[in-house]
């Protein structure tokens, strides 16, 4: 009888110790820097949106969040780098439909499954991608790249940040859409692809607006059109591929925070909680507005459900494409 009762009080006494210790834990986080995975080079949008993030957690909550850009085969290293690591909080990146439903599909041995490697943790924002050339090119409009390609296909080019990029498929979607051959070159990582871009050794790229939105500001490159359902906030005068003539034309892109899998959810709550609180200040609305992106918050849980509809939806596109890279 002694024993049961020893063993009763000491479970008595151990479940609130073991509930302020969860307690403690959600508030001593974060208790050390945090370094943000960027999967891409420098310049482009997802380092873009990476960076604004990174440096709005660490001036609200006097945290101390590092970018690490970790680039390469279309922003999949860097997502399986993020999948690897240990799940304390302290290794979070910045993923997108690329490298986190695209790729999947694309890379026939890739390390990492998305749905089951890691965890949604906050929705950043959304953008259109939009086709633009260089401010003195040939081509006025997305029509007179359509009738060149029609008269000598193959010989039109377009840049993209890499093979298997939402922003390659995009290409290659209205290709089929227009019933035309342009060629793609992929690069690694938008800023390269802007450089040839403007030098004029490609004819076209195809960017997310974020990467493109500097050049377009300053008069060095033409939008043609933007490949979302509804024209871009940042760019209300171009019009959408649909609104050109190939009606349900739809590709964008979306961006967001992810954390290895089993990352304890008081921490995911945190992190998600700051992020969500800064997309609702005016200023990052406008900050992520100015970058071609429009901001949009979600709770993990529909974050999550976004990720896996979106991994099934372009399992359909991406066989239909025939598209695979080694």
């Amino acid at each position: 009888m002694i024993r049961k009762l020893t063993r009763t009080l000491a479970l008595a006494l151990a479940l609130p110790l073991a509930f302020a210790a969860v307690a403690v834990h959600a508030q001593s986080y974060p208790a050390k820097p945090i370094r943000m995975i960027v999967p891409f080079p420098p310049g482009g949008g997802t380092d873009i949106l990476a960076r604004l993030v990174a440096q709005k957690l660490t001036e609200a909550n006097h945290w101390t969040v590092v970018p690490d850009n970790r680039g390469g085969a279309g922003g999949t290293i860097g997502i399986a780098e993020a999948a690897r690591a240990a799940p304390t909080g302290y290794d979070i990146v910045m993923g997108q439909k690329d490298n986190m439903v695209v790729a999947p599909w694309l890379y026939k041995n890739l390390s990492y499954n998305p749905v089951k490697d890691l965890t949604a943790v906050a929705h950043v924002a959304y953008t259109p991608v939009v086709i633009v050339t260089q401010a003195n090119s040939r081509f006025k409009t997305l029509d007179d790249v359509v009738k060149a390609a029609r008269a000598a296909p193959d010989t039109v080019t377009y840049g993209s940040p890499g093979n298997g990029t939402t922003i390659h498929l995009a290409g290659e979607i209205f290709n089929s859409a227009a019933k035309i051959k342009m060629r793609h070159v992929p690069y690694k990582g938008s800023n390269a692809a802007m450089m040839d871009v403007l030098a004029g050794n490609v004819d076209l790229m195809v960017s997310s607006v974020p990467s493109a939105m500097a050049q377009i500001k300053a008069g060095k490159l033409r939008p043609l059109a933007v490949t979302s359902a509804k024209r871009s906030t940042s760019l209300p005068e171009t019009p959408t591929v649909a609104e050109l003539g190939y009606k349900g034309f739809d590709v964008s892109t979306w961006y967001g925070i992810f954390v290895p899998a089993n990352t304890p959810k008081d921490i995911v709550a945190t992190l998600n909680t700051e992020v969500n609180k800064l997309l609702a200040t005016p200023e990052m609305k406008a900050a992520i507005i100015g970058q071609g992106a429009e901001p949009e918050s979600m709770t993990p849980d529909q974050f999550g459900a976004l990720l896996k509809t979106d991994y099934e939806k372009w399992k359909g596109i991406v066989q239909a494409s025939g598209a695979t890279i080694e």
